[in-house]
């Protein structure tokens, strides 16, 4: 290939990278602004807000407008006002019109911080209509010392509970004096 063409090849490259990030604005921006809400900042209990405003960063973004989905890979860091969660990959689903999310997949060194509170596993999912975070592939939970792990971790946001299974516990014991 002649670097002439090459130069072209490239060039056309980067007007196509151009022109299909320009077609997915109207989508980003809506699906952006469909997380602001009257009660974004209420919901300090949940593990991830989404119905508050969340800024998302990543290597790539490609929207689906027909399937309401915009993936997210590569370095992906998904912060909202009371969490971060950090994976390699995100596949964000929306309402039809737009204005809720209904489902996040997440996949690859999952990581959520919320405070002093960290959760890292393989891969995670977080069912909107549920209020549910599903945490799969080594999950492991810590906040100080404590640490909870286990196969699979269910956490049930309404009800701020949690079932882990096959777990073992390991708990910070304070009271311990030092000899």
């Amino acid at each position: 290939m002649s670097e002439q063409s090459f130069s072209r090849s490239a060039s056309t490259a980067h007007r196509t990278r151009r022109i299909a990030l320009w077609a997915t604005r109207p989508f980003l921006l809506l699906l952006l602004l469909s997380f602001l809400s009257p009660g974004a900042y209420a919901a300090d209990n949940k593990p991830f807000d989404t119905k508050g405003p969340i800024v998302i960063t990543s290597s790539t973004m490609t929207a689906d407008n027909k399937a309401h989905t915009a993936l997210f890979e590569g370095s992906v860091v998904a912060k909202s006002e009371t969490a971060t969660i950090y994976s390699d990959r995100m596949l964000v689903y929306s309402s039809e019109d737009g204005k809720s999310i209904t489902r996040i997949d997440c996949s690859g060194h999952v990581k959520l911080v919320k405070g002093e509170r960290v959760i890292t596993s393989e891969a995670a999912t977080y069912f909107a209509d549920e209020d549910k975070a599903i945490f799969t592939g080594d999950p492991r939970a810590t906040e100080g010392g404590n640490i909870v792990t286990g196969t699979k971790m269910t956490y049930l946001m309404k009800e701020d509970r949690s079932v882990v299974e096959n777990s073992k516990v390991f708990l910070e014991n304070k009271n311990r004096k030092e000899k």
